[in-house]
């Protein structure tokens, strides 16, 4: 039976050990030009983040843009040099999926926040009806 050149059959024999050590792997080796690359465009992104308060953008526009420039930094920085771009998928679940299930958690209070409060300005709001007694009554209590 034919192999392809650097494949051993299991049962070929002892002798080949030696030989099998001389291939072994220590880690992963990535060019250094990636990280070139991807520290040129966090420069560029850090630059447009600045940018955004130089020209004096305010109001959602500018929280918008600013927590864009964030992501896309974090996102890189994890990806490349944590190296979370080359690990397996359940690894990357088990470290991005939480913080993601937490920011969905806190959008779902601060939403449930804006409504009791709408819900207590509505209630308390609409009750104009002067007071009968007590500090700020209209009137003398005329008692039986």
């Amino acid at each position: 039976m034919a192999h392809a050149e650097g494949q051993h059959h299991p049962a070929a024999g002892q002798g080949h050990a030696a030989a099998g050590a001389q291939h072994h792997e220590v880690g992963q080796q990535h060019p250094l030009g990636i990280y070139f690359k991807i520290w040129g465009l966090l420069f560029v992104l850090s630059t447009a983040s600045y940018l955004v308060d130089y020209f004096h953008f305010q109001g959602y526009l500018r929280w918008a843009l600013i927590l864009v420039f964030m992501l896309l930094k974090a996102g890189l920085i994890v990806a490349v040099f944590m190296h979370m771009l080359w690990e397996r998928l359940a690894i990357v679940y088990a470290i991005l999926v939480p913080p993601l299930l937490l920011l969905v958690l806190l959008g779902i209070g601060a939403m449930e926040a804006d409504y009791t409060f709408f819900t207590r300005g509505e209630f308390f709001g609409s009750q104009t009806a002067a007071p009968t007694h007590g500090p700020g009554a209209t009137g003398p209590v005329q008692h039986r």
